[in-house]
C-alpha cells in the first residue's frame, strides 16, 4: 500500500461547507427526467446504498433520475446507515466470509462487517423476489458495503458503482477517524482486515467515482489497484455533493447502461 495515503486535508473538509454549489445542476436534471417515460434500458434492478448517517431519503433524487431513464431502482431498505452500530457484540458473530481472530475483544471493529453481512441477506432476499441479479450503487460507506456484498455474492450482484467510497482502510483515511478512535476502536486493525478481503477478488465490473476535492474520504483510499475489472472516474466535486450532482448521475447511468450491454440483462 502506498505510504502517501492519508485522510482528506482540512481545506477539503472546509470545502464541504459549499457542497450546495455542486448540486446546482440537479433541478434541471430532475425536470428533464420528468418528461415522457424513457424506453426501459434493462431488466436489471438497481439497489442504492446511502452513506453513513443517511437513509433512503438521501438517495431518492438519484433513484428518481435512474427510474425515469429506464432503470428500476430502489433504496437499500435498512433504514439509517449507522455503520452497523449495535448489530453484534463479538467478532464471533460475523459470517465465515470474514477471516478474523474471533477471540479478539470487540470495541466496535466488527460493526461495518456485520452491516455487510446484513446487506448480503437483504440482497439475497431481493434477488429471490425479483428473480434477477442486481446492480449495487453506493455512496461513501454505502459504496464500501456494496463492494463487500459483491465480493460475497458473485452470482447475485452484476455490477457495482461507488461514489466517494474507500476501497480499503475503513475509517483510517477518512474525516471520521477520530470519532472511531474516541470509541477505543483499533482503526489500524480495521485497515489491515480490509486488505485481507482482497485475497478474494471482486469479479464483477466496478465503476469507482472519486474526487480529489473530497473532504470526507481521502481520495487515494478510493483507488483500487487490486481489482482487475475496475474503472476509476475522477470528478471535481465535494463528498456531500456527489449523490446530488448532475455529472455524477450521468456517470452512474452510463455505467449501468454499459453493464447491461455487456451482460444482456
Amino acid at each position: 500500500m502506498s505510504s502517501d495515503i492519508r485522510p482528506p486535508s482540512r481545506f477539503n473538509l472546509l470545502r464541504e461547507m459549499i457542497a450546495p454549489i455542486d448540486m446546482v445542476g440537479m433541478p434541471m436534471k430532475l425536470l428533464q427526467a420528468a418528461g415522457p417515460d424513457k424506453k426501459p434500458k434493462s431488466t436489471l434492478p438497481v439497489i442504492i446504498l446511502p452513506g453513513l448517517g443517511a437513509n433512503d431519503f438521501s438517495t431518492a433524487p438519484l433513484r428518481y433520475f435512474l427510474n425515469r431513464n429506464g432503470f428500476s431502482s430502489e433504496g437499500w431498505g435498512l433504514g439509517f446507515n449507522t455503520g452497523g452500530r449495535g448489530l453484534i457484540d463479538s467478532l464471533d458473530q460475523l459470517s465465515d466470509g470474514w477471516d478474523v481472530d474471533r477471540t479478539r475483544p470487540h470495541f466496535g471493529e466488527g460493526e461495518v462487517p456485520a452491516l455487510c453481512d446484513k446487506m448480503v441477506e437483504r440482497v439475497l432476499d431481493r434477488v429471490d423476489k425479483l428473480g434477477s441479479p442486481v446492480a449495487l450503487v453506493g455512496w461513501s460507506l454505502g459504496g464500501y458495503v456494496a463492494r463487500e456484498v459483491a465480493r460475497d455474492l458473485p452470482d447475485e450482484v452484476a455490477k457495482v458503482v461507488t461514489m466517494g467510497s474507500p476501497a480499503f482502510g475503513g475509517p483510517k483515511y477518512t474525516a471520521v477517524a477520530g470519532r472511531y478512535k474516541a470509541r477505543n476502536m483499533d482503526i489500524d486493525w480495521i485497515a489491515q482486515e480490509t486488505l485481507k478481503r482482497f485475497d478474494r477478488p471482486i469479479q464483477q465490473p466496478i465503476t469507482a467515482i472519486y474526487s480529489k476535492s473530497d473532504g470526507i474520504v481521502g481520495w487515494r483510499a478510493s483507488i483500487d489497484n487490486h481489482s482487475k475489472n475496475i474503472r476509476h472516474v475522477e470528478v471535481n466535486i465535494s463528498h456531500m455533493g456527489l449523490g446530488y450532482n448532475a455529472e455524477v448521475w450521468d456517470i452512474v447511468l452510463s455505467a449501468l447502461i454499459n453493464v447491461c450491454d455487456d451482460t444482456g440483462i
